[in-house]
C-alpha cells in the first residue's frame, strides 16, 4: 500500500499534521499528554483531532513549563488507549507530517504499542529535515521558520497550534517544490530523506 501511496499526486493525497506534548524527551520513560491530527487533502480540510491525554504519570515542572499542561489539565482526560483507534482510522491511508518527525512518531509508536495496536507503515514528510536540506533559516525551530516566513502564531508547544502552523510551513515548502517539478509524494518524502 505504502508504493501505492508513493505514486499519488500531492494535491490527491490526504496529509494528516500531527503533534504530540510529552512528560520528557525520552518514548521509553515519558508519555504523551497532548495529541493533535488536522487531515487536509488539497486546500480542503478533512480531518480534525485535539485531545488532552491522561499520561498516567505526574507531569514535571519542566515539561508543564514548556507546553503548559498540568496534572489538572489532564486528569478527567482520556488515556492514550482512548484515543488511539480514533488516531488509527484517522491516519489510515494517509501521509504523515510532523516538525521532527522522528520525535513525534517514536512517542506514538511506544504509546500505540503500549496499548497492544500498531501504528501503520505509512508515508512521513518531515518539515523540519525539508529546512535543514533546503532552506536556511537563522535556525530550524518551527516558531523561528514561522517567524521568517512571516507566518503569524500564538500557544507555542501546544499541540493543534504547532499542527496548525506546521501545516502552513508545509504549504509554503510544497509551493516552491512544485516549481521545481516536485509532483508525487515519493518525490516529496525524498526531500525530506525521512527514514523509517
Amino acid at each position: 500500500m505504502i508504493n501505492t501511496m508513493l505514486d499519488q499526486t500531492i494535491d490527491s493525497a490526504i496529509f494528516n499534521f500531527i503533534d504530540v506534548e510529552t512528560t520528557g524527551l525520552s518514548p521509553e520513560r515519558a508519555r504523551v499528554c497532548e495529541v493533535a491530527l488536522i487531515g487536509f487533502k488539497g486546500a480542503a480540510r478533512v480531518n480534525h483531532f485535539a485531545s488532552l491525554v491522561n499520561p498516567g504519570v505526574p507531569i514535571p515542572p519542566i515539561a508543564s513549563n514548556i507546553n503548559g499542561i498540568t496534572d489538572d489539565m489532564v486528569r478527567q482526560s482520556p488515556s492514550f488507549g482512548g484515543v488511539a483507534p480514533k488516531l488509527l482510522d484517522l491516519l489510515e491511508g494517509s501521509v504523515i507530517v510532523a516538525h521532527n518527525a522522528p520525535f513525534d512518531l517514536g512517542f506514538l509508536n511506544m504509546e500505540f504499542g503500549r496499548v497492544g495496536l500498531k501504528l501503520p507503515e505509512l508515508p512521513v514528510v518531515d518539515t523540519l529535515e525539508i529546512a535543514r536540506g533546503h532552506w536556511k533559516f537563522t535556525n530550524n525551530r518551527l516558531g523561528t521558520i514561522a517567524g521568517e516566513l512571516n507566518l503569524a502564531s500564538e500557544n507555542w508547544h501546544r499541540a493543534l497550534a504547532d499542527v496548525e502552523m506546521t501545516r502552513k510551513i508545509f504549504e509554503h515548502f510544497v509551493a516552491a517544490f512544485k516549481n521545481r517539478g516536485v509532483v508525487t509524494v515519493g518525490d516529496l518524502v525524498k526531500k525530506s530523506r525521512v527514514a523509517r
